[in-house]
């Protein structure tokens, strides 16, 4: 079954009201379940939850976190090599309606920016781009991803959606992680959002984290975009879409992304505001769900919220990011995606982290874990 097929059977109107009217003793329940199910799931995204169930949910997650990752957290960069995009996407500061500077990054310009964070620490990067194939396409990626990836021993890719043999590709170049998110998985808001450009296609999105596990990918991630549409279902179907894939691709880790919309070029405001605490809610509800999944908080947060959760569940955090192609070396802010919000630098993320008693990971994967050469 695809989950596609699994999805159908989860109508969202149904969710919602699962959700919406989940009693406290329901809630209680699902608490003090040893694992949950998709109900119990369900019911720890209830508006009803108390505060002092949010604190004991909050208490279970610390616990189940340090249990499974220790005091770590894995530091990363966004390295975004093109802008240009031929969606129309109303949201995003990317989009074609968008009049803004378009950049590709020279293949020099690619190295010098991996160098740059190389320099600051970073081991693991995350690429990203937009979807215009003639510029920025699989065979762009693939030589871009060969140029740099003697600077870090973890390449993952925030792209467009490609087809297993394209994904292919991208874990024979290199790659090992994949991060998509649905954005949003209502089919009918999915496509008011996206009017036109390749993105349109909802069921052709939502199946690539599928075949990019058919493909080897070593990481894939999963998220929607909270506050684009109604968020209590949004998140049920990120937990259940992770469950999903890591069910199926069991020798796979995932990840789960927590991405609240921010004001974009465009002049772009959410559709609905999420607020702190329901932000707090929905990473702890999505640890108990699935103990072993990497949590990621960007840059997208402010520093005193990212600070707050760091002990509720958090795993992975990007640090002193730029949105812009080229924007490390060039210092450019004109043609970013979005603005971040906390502006701290790797160095004052990592005496944070070790002040709070964690320890800062710089790399914890390389390909020559693999002992590919023997």
């Amino acid at each position: 079954m695809s989950f596609e097929q699994q999805l159908q059977q989860y109508p969202q109107q149904e969710i919602h009201e699962l959700v919406r009217n989940a009693t406290p003793q329901r809630i209680e329940q699902a608490l003090h379940r040893p694992r949950l199910s998709m109900e119990d799931f369900a019911a720890l995204l209830s508006p009803q939850l108390t505060d002092d169930q949010l604190e004991a949910m909050a208490n279970r997650a610390h616990k189940i976190t340090k249990q499974r990752f220790g005091r770590t957290i894995l530091l990363y960069a966004p390295l975004y090599l093109s802008n240009e995009c031929h969606n129309g996407c109303k949201y995003c500061g990317f989009s074609a309606d968008n009049h803004l500077p378009r950049k590709t990054l020279s293949l020099d310009e690619v190295e010098r920016e991996a160098k740059l964070l190389r320099d600051q620490g970073f081991r693991h990067m995350l690429l990203l781009t937009g979807e215009a194939p003639e510029a920025a396409g699989i065979d762009y990626l693939e030589t871009a991803i060969k140029t740099m990836k003697h600077h870090c021993g973890s390449v993952s890719i925030e792209v467009f959606p490609m087809d297993t043999n394209g994904y292919k590709r991208m874990v024979d170049a290199g790659v090992d992680g994949l991060t998509l998110y649905q954005e949003t998985y209502d089919p009918d808001l999915y496509r008011q959002l996206h009017p036109y450009g390749p993105k349109s296609d909802y069921s052709y999105r939502l199946a690539a984290p599928e075949r990019a596990g058919e493909a080897g990918m070593r990481r894939i991630g999963v998220g929607a975009l909270l506050g684009l549409g109604d968020c209590l279902t949004d998140v049920f179907y990120t937990g259940l879409h992770a469950l999903y894939l890591a069910r199926k691709f069991w020798r796979t880790q995932v990840t789960i992304s927590f991405p609240r919309m921010r004001p974009a070029e465009g002049g772009y405001q959410p559709n609905s505001i999420v607020s702190d605490r329901q932000l707090t809610q929905f990473i702890c509800a999505l640890r108990l769900l699935i103990p072993d999944a990497g949590l990621i908080l960007s840059t997208r947060e402010s520093s005193e919220l990212r600070d707050n959760l760091l002990p509720l569940g958090i795993t992975q955090m990007s640090a002193g990011s730029c949105t812009a192609p080229g924007g490390y070396g060039d210092d450019d802010h004109e043609s970013e995606q979005f603005a971040i919000s906390d502006e701290r630098s790797p160095a004052e993320m990592e005496a944070l982290l070790r002040a709070r008693g964690y320890d800062p990971v710089w790399k914890d994967w390389d390909s020559a874990f693999l002992n590919e050469a023997s």
